[in-house]
């Protein structure tokens, strides 16, 4: 029986242009190799980029109301945005023009007219060289040893997580776990054996909370830690506990821990609604006691923070 293999997802292209002309012989053309958006304006294509984030942008420069440069300066200021290639395709020939759009961060400067078979090269040239960068980017904010994001991914997330909860004075929970005893199990099972078990323990927790707003992140050594948004201290505890079960049901042996007979962990969950300039240290502070206490208390179980 043949296997059939999941095609690769379409592209998204977002075309801008103020003549609805220019944009049925950009969008028929393009239409059967990837997803297309169109927007009328630049206003309309800011508000569009919104919802959802494209893969290139074909902007014309000249319009009314908001020109193509003011879009692609607005769209280079914003993180989320910023990585986006944009083509821009006018009918401004002059050197100067080109030299002033890719000063704006433009990737690519196309005259009208233009020759539709030149612009889906260098479409497909601008799409290939993004994926790569993508895939540069996302591999330096994964631990090298779990795959799991790393501290830098973490830090970057609950910096976003944390201004957006001040916006909207909503809670923030942080658990952080430490795996039970493993430098007696580094020592007694080996290296080898201890780095497959953080990966193991790795994948387990990442495995358990799978929230599109949360991370799961190796925070360094044996350490992980879980960022939830929305989750107040009572939501997390139960979180916690399904979290020590993941590892718990991984049943690894370890004979050198006074904690059970196999590989487990401790957990410290903390909570809090921050408030307008404070630092999310104070977060991962209250998590790291409650973690400190868990340990005291006989390990292999989570300990909640004081609410503060």
């Amino acid at each position: 029986m043949m296997e059939l293999t999941p095609q690769e997802p379409k592209a998204t292209l977002l075309v801008v242009d103020d003549m609805p002309a220019n944009i049925h012989l950009l969008a028929t053309s393009l239409l059967e190799e990837y997803e297309i958006l169109v927007a009328t304006s630049g206003e309309d294509a800011l508000e569009l980029i919104q919802d959802r984030l494209p893969d290139l942008i074909l902007l014309d420069v000249i319009m009314p109301g908001m020109t193509g440069h003011e879009v692609c300066q607005r769209l280079k200021k914003d993180p989320r945005t910023q990585g986006i290639p944009i083509i821009f395709i006018t009918g401004q020939n002059e050197e100067s023009d080109e030299i002033e759009g890719l000063k704006l961060g433009a990737v690519d400067y196309i005259t009208k007219p233009f020759s539709l078979p030149i612009v889906m090269a260098r479409i497909r040239t601008h799409l290939e060289l993004k994926h790569y960068r993508d895939l540069l980017e996302n591999l330096s904010y994964l631990d090298g040893l779990t795959g799991i994001p790393n501290r830098r991914r973490f830090t970057e997330h609950l910096d976003f997580v944390w201004s957006q909860a001040q916006r909207q004075r909503t809670p923030v929970a942080a658990i952080l776990m430490d795996v039970d005893h493993f430098k007696a199990f580094n020592d007694n099972y080996g290296h080898q054996a201890g780095d497959e078990c953080l990966t193991c323990v790795a994948k387990a927790v990442a495995n358990t909370e799978r929230r599109t707003t949360s991370l799961v992140a190796r925070y360094g050594g044996e350490e992980f830690i879980c960022i939830v948004p929305l989750l107040d201290l009572q939501e997390a505890a139960g979180l916690a506990e399904r979290l020590r079960m993941s590892v718990v049901a991984l049943a690894l042996p370890h004979g050198f821990s006074s904690a059970a007979s196999h590989v487990s962990i401790s957990l410290g969950v903390a909570s809090k609604v921050p408030k307008v300039g404070e630092s999310w240290s104070a977060l991962l502070e209250q998590a790291d006691e409650a973690l400190y206490k868990a340990k005291q208390t006989g390990r292999n179980r989570a300990f909640l923070a004081e609410c503060v």
